[in-house]
């Protein structure tokens, strides 16, 4: 699996959760929400390590990371992190 988050959602991630460099953010699996590889399951997001990374990534000093145990939501799909201008919020993409 990989993963690729945006320069411009990194940024968004640092400035809406007031990052630092060597911070990590976590993507994790949740109940509720839409996603187009898991019905009724959706990606959160936290502050944390990891511990044993699926995939990472570093952009702008801040590592961005899936937990192996978490890996079964992909469903073989890599992860894209994209952030539009005037956007809410950064868009996960989902590629096979």
């Amino acid at each position: 699996m990989e993963m690729f988050v945006s320069k411009d959602a990194a940024a968004w991630y640092k400035n809406e959760l007031h990052l630092q460099q060597g911070d990590a953010i976590r993507f994790f699996v949740q109940y509720g929400g839409c996603s187009t590889v898991q019905k009724g399951l959706s990606l959160g997001i936290r502050k944390d390590l990891p511990v044993n990374p699926a995939a990472q990534t570093t952009e702008d000093g801040v590592t961005f990371f899936i937990e192996e145990d978490d890996e079964w939501y992909f469903d073989g799909h890599n992860l894209s992190v994209i952030y539009e201008p005037n956007a809410e919020a950064p868009d996960f993409q989902y590629e096979k």
